[in-house]
């Protein structure tokens, strides 16, 4: 299984670095509250002295979205969405604890992290423009296909499993009980992307069972493993 992005891709977001890493053997009865507050409480120190919206790692996301020709403030990458239910509310919703454990670190990095169920997925998956015949399975239960052009997830079954690139993944790749092996992706824009992406990577593998991480650059710009 492979996830790579086109070349058109890197060509108009020069600056991007991708976080790959492989997990195995997930349960969904692990405890990892724990980690969650620890990571919780850096995004709460960090919320209290900036907005979400002014933080370098989303002002580059909404910078990406605005060249993608999406209003910011309209589709935000997943990241933002956290953060601002995270600083209105206190806290996020139990779902699962590996997705508990990835929403607590987007939170703390203020980077998007998708996580994508192995099984769900045919042959790999790439980043690029749709064409507009994709299947997008959304969290409503409805069926959509992405804008033409719109920034994708695709596998090789032309099954969409993102639409707009960070802002929504697809439930039908998400992670439920039954999910034993996942691909986790993070990416980031800003300045420091490709040293806070090493230390994103690094805190997942110090809590999970980590089989292959890498980070993806247009000198490396493709993740394989064998799920």
């Amino acid at each position: 299984m492979y996830f790579i992005h086109t070349p058109v891709v890197w060509q108009e977001h020069p600056s991007l670095v991708a976080g790959m890493l492989h997990v195995g053997d997930i349960t969904p009865d692990a405890d990892v509250r724990a980690s969650v507050a620890a990571f919780e409480a850096i995004a709460n120190k960090r919320l209290a002295n900036t907005p979400e919206g002014e933080l370098p790692e989303v002002q580059a996301w909404r910078r990406a979205f605005s060249r993608m020709g999406l209003k910011p403030t309209q589709y935000r990458c997943a990241s933002e969405s956290l953060l601002r239910r995270f600083r209105k509310e206190g806290s996020l919703p139990a779902i699962h604890p590996l997705i508990d454990l990835c929403n607590a670190v987007s939170l703390a990095f203020a980077i998007p992290i998708g996580v994508l169920d192995t099984s769900r997925i045919i042959g790999g998956i790439t980043v690029c423009h749709a064409k507009g015949d994709e299947v997008y399975d959304a969290f409503s239960g409805e069926t959509e296909h992405p804008d033409p052009g719109e920034t994708i997830f695709v596998d090789e079954s032309n099954r969409a499993h993102a639409r707009r690139w960070t802002h929504r993944q697809s439930a039908y790749s998400a992670v439920r009980k039954e999910t034993r092996d996942v691909m986790i992706v993070a990416e980031a824009m800003h300045d420091t992307a490709a040293e806070d992406l090493s230390r994103l990577v690094d805190a997942l593998c110090r809590v999970l069972k980590v089989t292959k991480t890498a980070l993806l650059s247009p000198a490396a710009p493709r993740f394989e493993f064998e799920p």
